[in-house]
């Protein structure tokens, strides 16, 4: 906080008599509450103390300080150093969808490139899949977004990024058997914030992607630091790719911050979604945050 700095006075104009002396009191006593106004002011604007590192674990505590990098960029949110513009705040503070293009209705079509699937918006029918898939260095994709990643690996690696596909497709019997993984080593509760419910994963769709480096940051929080998430975060929308579950999201998401999952909306759509400064895909789609499950229906 910068200091409030004043001039040097200059000689003080004796004043005599009753009328002036009391002229005087009067003008330093309004001078010392406009100083002591200002004071407080500066105390209170801003100067609250930041948060602590952040865990650097795959799964941080929510609230807790991002990554260097995205810090410095938001997941797939636009280039480094920009933080993206929230839409206005609704009547209870929350912030609501920015103005964008009407919603599409293929939002709930699990053949759509535009599809939404969280927590609150399953797969129908649950066990879907693509018709198609296709292989992309050892991975399935749709074959739209298999061409776009392999364009977008060799346009990393052009640029000296090793960027590499750790995980793509999974049926809902593979998301079950991860999910199953997640609850047996963390239980049900933390397992809903790292893995989806089959059903409701982005990787049922064939338009999900995780990236790494081959490091020992990949799948953890600290890929974020990594050359590989700095190149995905701004050159991905170019590619159609946009990172899904961005910093500090996940009341909107329902996951906790991963830099490498990457979902695929086509070019166009990508790049309009960062244009329009929507920080998610639900915000930019004009949906309801989905943090939770819905409650199952009393039998």
């Amino acid at each position: 906080m910068r200091a409030l700095r004043s001039a040097a006075p200059g000689p003080v104009p004796r004043v005599t008599g009753l009328l002036g002396t009391g002229l005087l009191g009067t003008g330093l006593l309004v001078a010392g509450l406009l100083v002591a106004g200002l004071l407080v002011a500066g105390l209170l604007g801003g100067c609250a103390p930041g948060d602590g590192p952040s865990a650097g674990r795959e799964d941080p505590a929510p609230g807790s300080a991002p990554p260097a990098s995205s810090a410095a960029a938001p997941s797939g949110t636009g280039p480094p150093g920009t933080a993206p513009s929230p839409g206005p705040a609704s009547g209870d503070g929350s912030r609501t969808a920015p103005a964008g293009p009407p919603r599409p209705p293929e939002l709930g079509d699990p053949a759509s490139l535009s599809v939404v699937v969280n927590k609150r918006r399953p797969l129908v029918p649950a066990d879907w899949a693509p018709p198609v898939l296709e292989d992309v260095e050892g991975h399935r994709l749709r074959p739209e977004a298999a061409a776009a990643a392999r364009g977008m690996l060799a346009a990393a690696r052009t640029d000296g990024v090793p960027l590499r596909i750790v995980s793509g497709y999974r049926s809902w019997a593979e998301q079950q058997e991860t999910y199953a993984g997640w609850v047996a080593r963390k239980g049900p509760a933390a397992a809903d914030v790292v893995s989806a419910r089959p059903g409701h994963s982005e990787h049922q769709t064939g338009l999900a992607v995780d990236v790494g480096e081959g490091g020992g940051c990949d799948l953890q929080v600290c890929f974020a630091d990594t050359a590989a998430a700095a190149w995905v975060a701004e050159h991905g929308p170019e590619h159609g790719f946009v990172v899904r579950y961005p910093w500090g999201e996940e009341a909107v998401t329902g996951y906790w911050y991963e830099p490498w999952h990457l979902r695929y909306l086509g070019p166009g759509r990508a790049q309009e979604l960062v244009r329009s400064g929507a920080a998610t895909l639900e915000e930019f789609a004009g949906l309801g945050p989905a943090p939770d499950y819905p409650a199952a229906a009393p039998g």
